[in-house]
């Protein structure tokens, strides 16, 4: 049987190996990680840490207020992991209301 274009046809399609160029697989791979750090600051309020947190960040208010804590205990704490342009996005966004707000508080990513 022909299907119009001069091909002959199976019941399944185009008779194989005829007009038909050999699929190229791509191996894709997962996109590098990066880790979002709040750094601690002698100026910023706790509670504007824990608004950034729930707001940014999507953190429950228990979990924000942990964090929150860890970085005024430690210095540095994990606010998430994201793709690379999430994480940029979320750090540039942190440091806008930072500054909106008057506060000096900073925000970092690196490659996990």
């Amino acid at each position: 049987m022909e299907n119009g274009l001069g091909r002959e046809m199976t019941k399944a399609g185009p008779k194989t190996g005829e007009g038909l160029e050999a699929e190229e697989r791509q191996e894709t791979r997962k996109p590098s990680l990066y880790k979002v750090f709040l750094l601690n600051d002698d100026y910023t309020t706790m509670d504007f840490v824990v608004y950034i947190l729930e707001s940014i960040f999507g953190k429950s208010p228990v979990e924000a207020a942990q964090i929150m804590l860890h970085v005024h205990k430690k210095g540095v704490g994990l606010a998430g992991v994201y793709t690379r342009e999430i994480a940029e996005t979320k750090v540039q966004t942190v440091h806008e209301l930072a500054r909106e707000n008057e506060f000096p508080l900073l925000c970092v990513m690196e490659k996990e």
